[in-house]
């Protein structure tokens, strides 16, 4: 078996698993998020500073999640233009 195609099949296949997987956990926090959302929104026992912590909360997570799909999109980039 010759060794180019099998790392391009390789690589396309762990790709793939990366990207649904990634997506699916994007979709969640998502969905998460709208909800606490929408369930802090009418609660008055959280004041406004608590709030805005959250909100800076779920700011810090996306971007990170955002940077951390950055770095592994690049990583694959890396790896194909070496097979």
């Amino acid at each position: 078996m010759e060794q180019i195609p099998f790392c391009r099949q390789l690589l396309g296949f762990n790709k793939m698993a990366f990207e649904n997987t990634f997506n699916t956990m994007a979709t969640f926090q998502d969905q998460m998020e709208k909800f606490f959302s929408s369930a802090l929104q009418g609660a008055a026992w959280l004041p406004e500073d608590g709030r805005k912590a959250i909100d800076e909360v779920v700011k810090t997570l996306k971007q990170g999640r955002d940077d951390f799909k950055k770095i592994v999109d690049q990583s694959f980039e890396k790896f194909e233009s070496s097979c």
